[in-house]
């Protein structure tokens, strides 16, 4: 008889409603359960198939795995038999310690635990081979469909799997887990406190247990109380001690899960205990309360019945919280709401959320120790307006920068990056802080480290205002999407400072009478006769000599060769008369506006290498009068920089040329100057091919 959830309805009806589908083909789970029901087929999963492809990207399986569905593993399948609960998790074949600590963690709390596990999965007459999880990736809930073919071999599954021979969610779940992170060998290593996040959008905090507060056993009993998942773990100092075992039966670099904390009275004196997990299912703790220690003699059968002592070799123990605070080095605690956080307040944190990414070329600068190039980092001005209750001047908030699909890349190489903030203040300021702002200011707050961590997070107190959060890797040049989540007691605002796209180009100059010309001009004027002949006029052929004549006698500047499509762009930017070539005086303004690009371009050229770096771009274009937003900076990077983040002249001139036609384009069709213009698709074509 299939497990059914109690009071399923009650339960269903309290969790979130929404979860974004996955599946390639767009539908649903409940559509494509239908749909096997309906041709009475069992669902075979196309995006996560059953082979080597979803196991391992690199290496091979070193035992011929086989693939096999529950009823061909067992008789009777049940998906949850007797309630899921932390004793279903044991370890298989895959490093994934971590996953499992915080699966049994979330099998201490009901509600955490039915927002990923649907409660309605069976193996009754709705199976049709497919289950679905649930789980929380960058600001929001996806589902996540698979088919119900596991690894095997011998007939036993490789992986997770449950003590109850006969049980499968645990093994579905890891299965969804490792889909959702592009394979089961992504899985392999890793903090407990990322999966925790991604069961719950909770809140995540770490502790060093030697640099603990004081109330430490406090704030974990109270993160108990709340249906927190906690995780704790050894650490190791190389290598060679992963998950060595210690002489007091204790596992090092290992992830074990927090499941209790109690007290009891002892000879006369209380005593703090705390149970922890190992989630191999074995391999304990032999130490004083341990499971047969003779300190649970001297323990009345009620109380230990209390505290669901038993001698069961399960991976499960009791120990004191003084010899936990020896052994252990590091707690990772997961809240479920926000003010499980702060013992002091009762309230619901404010969240406010911000995307973004780090482009190579233009927005990814790298730490403070990189002034250069730190300032063209992603801006995220983040205003605190109330104070928190009872105190004076200050407003608690958490910063958490995490850095998305890290895992999921793995298979092509992408490793985690090393990523921090610094928080400045900055009342007033309208627009993103400059170089000399970063030069002469300090932060008032910032990460405690860089750390290549998924995500890092700190709690801040600071006075009411404005301020600038700035997220980077610490070198440059790194690129990576990242999600900023701040967590305030009271209501905060954050915006991204993206810059506000504004053209500022002057006014070109009335036209200057012969007899007044300058001798630059008399000189240009005659080169000009020479080449254009009577009328006057060039084409782009004639355009392109007298511009490369020129600009080969410029100095201080690395100069190829104009191009014939440049000198198109620059007749379609300057020919007024609409004949295709270009007059006198239009080219007489046309060196004008070349004569300013030269100098902005050797002003900016700080090194005087003959190139610009792709970052002080931005600069550049605003003195040329180009006011640019990151997106739009970053697509003139990656058609003009080459690949060491350089800007050479010729690239600079022609991005400008089509900067000024693409906005003089848009005046022009713009007739009502609201900024927008409404095209066909001849007309946006048309557009397109003349810029």
């Amino acid at each position: 008889m299939p497990y059914v959830f109690k009071d399923l309805k009650k339960k269903a009806t309290s969790l979130p409603k929404t979860a974004r589908p996955t599946h390639s083909s767009g539908k649903t789970f409940a559509e494509l359960q239908k749909d096997c029901l309906c041709q009475r087929i069992l669902f075979e999963d196309c995006d996560f198939p059953a082979n080597v492809s979803s196991l391992f990207y690199s290496e091979k399986p070193n035992i011929p795995f086989e693939w096999k569905r529950p009823g061909e593993i067992v008789k009777y399948p049940e998906f949850i038999v007797g309630g899921a609960s932390r004793t279903d998790i044991c370890q298989g074949d895959l490093g994934d310690c971590w996953l499992l600590a915080a699966i049994a963690s979330l099998t201490l709390n009901e509600n955490a635990l039915f927002r990923v596990v649907s409660p309605d999965q069976t193996f009754d007459n709705r199976y049709a081979g497919i289950f679905h999880f649930q789980f929380w990736q960058h600001n929001e809930w996806l589902d996540i469909v698979i088919d119900d073919r596991l690894p095997t071999f011998k007939n036993r599954l490789v992986f997770l799997h449950s003590m109850e021979l006969n049980e499968f969610w645990s093994a579905l779940l890891e299965k969804a887990y490792a889909k959702l992170n592009g394979s089961y060998e992504a899985l392999k290593g890793g903090s407990a406190i990322e999966a925790m996040e991604d069961f719950t959008g909770g809140v995540a905090e770490v502790y060093k247990i030697k640099k603990a507060p004081a109330n430490f056993f406090d704030i974990i009993s109270k993160a108990l109380e709340r249906g927190s998942m906690l995780g704790c773990s050894i650490d190791i100092i190389s290598s060679t001690e992963s998950e060595a075992k210690t002489p007091e039966g204790l596992i090092k670099g290992h992830a074990y899960s927090i499941t209790g904390l109690n007290e009891v009275k002892y000879r006369g004196q209380k005593v703090q205990l705390i149970r922890i997990r190992n989630p191999w299912g074995q391999v304990e703790w032999n130490g004083p309360w341990s499971d047969d220690a003779p300190e649970w003699r001297a323990i009345d059968p009620s109380e230990q019945k209390r505290l669901c002592q038993s001698a069961l070799e399960d991976g499960e123990f009791w120990m004191t919280f003084e010899d936990f605070s020896e052994y252990f080095d590091k707690v990772e605690i997961c809240n479920l709401t926000p003010d499980a956080l702060d013992d002091n307040t009762k309230r619901k944190w404010e969240v406010t959320v911000h995307e973004g990414s780090w482009v190579r070329g233009s927005t990814a600068g790298g730490c403070r120790n990189f002034l250069e190039t730190f300032w063209t980092n992603p801006q995220i001005k983040l205003n605190l307006k109330g104070q928190d209750d009872g105190q004076t001047n200050e407003c608690t908030f958490i910063a958490a920068l995490m850095q998305k699909n890290r895992r999921k890349l793995r298979k092509v190489g992408a490793d985690l990056l090393t990523i921090g903030y610094c928080i400045y203040q900055c009342p007033g300021k309208k627009e993103q802080l400059d170089k000399d702002f970063f030069r002469y200011n300090a932060s008032k707050a910032r990460s405690d480290t860089f750390v290549n961590l998924r995500e890092i997070s700190q709690r801040f107190k600071l006075p009411p205002g404005e301020y600038m959060v700035i997220p980077s890797t610490y070198d440059p040049h790194q690129e990576a999407d990242f999600c900023l989540r701040i967590f305030s007691e009271n209501k905060a605002e954050i915006q991204e400072m993206d810059g506000e796209v504004n053209i500022d180009l002057p006014e070109p100059p009335k036209p200057t009478q012969p007899q007044e010309e300058n001798e630059e001009e008399k000189y240009f004027r005659n080169l000009f006769q020479q080449i254009a002949g009577e009328d006057m006029e060039v084409n782009a052929e004639e355009l392109q000599y007298i511009l490369n004549s020129v600009l080969q006698r410029t100095k201080n500047i690395k100069f190829k060769k104009i191009s014939i499509l440049s000198c198109r762009s620059i007749i379609s930017l300057m020919d007024s008369s609409g004949n295709g070539k270009l007059e006198f005086d239009e080219f007489k303004n046309f060196w004008n506006k070349l004569r300013n690009w030269i100098g902005i371009f050797l002003h900016f050229d700080t090194d005087k290498s003959g190139s610009m770096s792709s970052y002080e771009l931005r600069n550049a274009l605003k003195a040329a009068g180009f006011h640019l937003n990151n997106l739009l900076l970053q697509l003139v990077v990656l058609r003009y920089a080459d690949a060491k983040y350089q800007v050479e002249f010729d690239d600079f001139l022609n991005c400008l040329i089509r900067l000024e036609n693409a906005c003089l384009v848009f005046k022009t069709l713009d007739r009502s100057s609201s900024e927008r213009i409404h095209l066909n698709q001849i007309e946006f074509i048309a557009l397109a091919m003349n810029i």
